[in-house]
């Protein structure tokens, strides 16, 4: 099983996180199921950006981003190239390490 590394987030994730991974487990799965509460407002369904990440390494491990999902990132605060939706992106067979960005789109609306 992979590891995956998140990095420190000063509101999801303020120590940062390390575990192991099945493969093929989607990213947003993983977080939530080692006690990482990403948002995910559209429930999975690749319809927003709430839980947009950056690869920050084992970019090259993941299948490819859809068009759907490359359309979608485009909308994202703080896009890089080596930015994902965790709700379509699978965990590979390489180790993972993390960003959560500062913000999501929800995060602005909100106020925070």
């Amino acid at each position: 099983m992979p590891q995956m590394i998140v990095l420190p987030h000063p509101e999801t994730c303020p120590d940062g996180a390390a575990f192991d991974a099945i493969s093929g487990t989607l990213i947003c799965d993983a977080l939530e199921q080692n006690g990482i509460d990403l948002d995910h407002a559209c429930e999975k369904s690749c319809a927003c950006t709430t839980c947009h990440i950056v690869i920050r390494e084992g970019f090259g491990s993941l299948e490819s981003a859809t068009e759907q999902e490359d359309d979608l990132l485009d909308r994202a605060w703080g896009l890089e190239p080596t930015s994902r939706l965790a709700c379509q992106a699978k965990v590979g067979n390489d180790p993972l390490v993390i960003e959560l960005p500062l913000y999501s789109i929800n995060m602005v609306k909100e106020g925070h």
